[in-house]
């Protein structure tokens, strides 16, 4: 459930209320019983997990022991696979025997 904040527009007083996104909005102040507004506030949300600018993207300092950043590394996979899978398809394929030119006669 949200918690929502709210602010006397009377007596100033600041308070939180956990409330249902069904139940009804407080109109009136606890403390004085004067109207209420609800400020603007920015949502607590933090993050977890890969796929992040700050986990994933973000450059590593040359000191800590790391090569790079986990999307540098992930493309050098890429390439390594791309080049063995090519390899392979190079050895699956028969060799065709060299064909000889003929011989020019002067």
């Amino acid at each position: 459930m949200p918690l929502y904040e709210y602010r006397c527009k009377k007596c100033k007083h600041r308070f939180e209320k956990i409330q249902k996104f069904s139940d009804r909005l407080v109109k009136k102040c606890p403390e004085c019983g004067g109207p209420v507004e609800r400020p603007l506030s920015a949502p607590a949300v933090h993050f977890k997990g890969s796929g992040f600018y700050v986990n994933d993207y973000a450059a590593k300092k040359a000191g800590d022991g790391d090569s790079g950043s986990t999307h540098e590394k992930e493309d050098k996979k890429h390439e390594a696979k791309e080049k063995s899978d090519a390899k392979e398809k190079n050895e699956d394929k028969p060799k065709k025997p060299a064909s000889k030119k003929p011989a020019e006669k002067d």
